[in-house]
């Protein structure tokens, strides 16, 4: 251990109550605590949504959609070939881990007591359930079979509320058919009820055999509405989107949820801005209080460097002395806010306390993202910054004359 940082430990060391320094220094410690932890949950929190709803988003209708060009809008889909060079496996892009088959076909749900205007999305035996399973309220998913059609259907419970339908529940659902005045009936069962958190998919959209909707629309088996394409990352999706679309035939078209979801997405987009604007103020805020700390210890601490001076000591070598000596005293606040922070996020990841207005963010409690790398780069750059901003007002140490710093009393 060197001069400086055995001097810098011992001023750390030293617990002296009646002196001016100690409530500055405890207020510096905590501002770089309450900033640190309040960082903390922002990036988790923030990051935790964004993911969540991306996940949701992408989880209904997967990252990346093929269908014809010819399509009017999402809730038709017109027909194309299955067999396809990227089916069932997408060989030449590495980045996508899942393609599924679908196919929409709008509808009308009649009751006995009324009726609501839904689009029935036909999904296949290669569809991933897995968002549906952690949506799924009550009921089960429904069964496919490569070769019977399925009467079973997913409806979210919204629906299920407005049409006071429940799992096992039979209703009759009316298709317009084209070039025939009178509609296609079906008869279908309540497999399972969802709720999605997604406002836009939980009113129009009930999940059932893709094979209903190619009968109704008298398709062979090799016919479908479109491709989901599911990818290994969402930072990728814009990369992954045109290569897809260069390496399809002309007559087919590729979109990503960003354009499909694009209100959704740019909405999340304000978390980032939001997130760097609370970090500068923390940073702000902890950066001020050290500053005033380091100042207040350097004008209580005048007569010692009169002595160090007086003993050989040059400037750097005392501004170094109080630079450790603040290295200590932020150490020791982000230990604490880290303990914090990492606390509170760790309880609202586990038990959910904190709510929210699935209406308006799409989800029923605050989402939780913790990412180590996140929080080492956090402590890391707060360390740096304020060490930084602390060099300046360091520099008040070659103004103190040995001769009159001695006899400051």
């Amino acid at each position: 251990m060197n001069l400086e940082r055995f001097i810098a430990s011992r001023l750390a060391g030293t617990k002296d109550k009646s002196s001016v320094s100690a409530p500055i220094v405890k207020i510096a410690i905590g501002a770089i605590a309450i900033g640190i932890a309040v960082m903390i949950i922002t990036i988790a929190t923030g990051t935790g949504l964004q993911e969540k709803v991306r996940e949701k988003v992408a989880g209904f209708g997967g990252h990346i959609q093929i269908y014809s060009f010819e399509n009017s809008y999402n809730y038709i889909t017109n027909p194309i070939s299955k067999n396809q060079d990227f089916y069932p496996e997408y060989k030449e892009i590495p980045e996508v881990k899942h393609i599924q088959v679908y196919a929409n076909k709008p509808g009308v749900i009649r009751t006995k007591n009324n009726f609501d205007g839904v689009v029935l999305k036909g999904v296949d035996i290669d569809y991933d359930f897995t968002f549906l399973k952690e949506s799924l309220v009550v009921g089960s998913i429904i069964k496919l079979d490569s070769v019977k059609i399925s009467s079973e259907v997913l409806i979210s419970e919204k629906i299920s509320k407005g049409l006071g339908l429940n799992t096992g529940d039979k209703f009759n659902i009316f298709f317009l058919d084209e070039g025939n005045s009178a509609p296609k009936v079906r008869r279908l069962t309540v497999s399972g009820i969802y709720n999605s958190g997604l406002k836009d998919f939980d009113e129009n959209f009930i999940i059932g055999d893709l094979k209903q909707i190619q009968r109704l629309n008298k398709w062979d088996a090799n016919t479908v509405g479109g491709f989901e394409l599911i990818i290994d990352d969402f930072k990728n999706i814009d990369k992954v989107v045109t290569e897809v679309y260069h390496n399809i035939s002309f007559d087919l078209n590729a979109v990503s949820i960003k354009e499909t979801n694009h209100y959704i997405l740019e909405w999340l987009n304000l978390f980032d801005l939001n997130i760097v604007v609370i970090i500068l103020i923390m940073l702000t805020v902890a950066g001020i209080n050290m500053v005033t700390a380091l100042l207040i210890l350097i004008l209580e601490k005048t007569q010692m460097i009169g002595i160090l001076k007086a003993l050989g000591a040059n400037n750097w070598d005392i501004r170094k002395i109080f630079l450790h000596h603040s290295y200590y005293l932020i150490s020791r606040g982000l230990i604490i806010g880290n303990i914090i922070g990492l606390s509170i996020i760790i309880i609202q990841k586990v038990f959910k306390l904190i709510k929210l207005n699935p209406d308006i963010y799409y989800v029923n409690a605050v989402p939780i993202s913790i990412n180590v790398v996140h929080v080492l780069i956090l402590n890391a750059a707060t360390l740096v910054l304020v060490l930084f901003m602390l060099l300046i007002p360091s520099y008040m140490v070659t103004r103190i004359s040995p001769v009159k710093a001695i006899k400051f009393d």
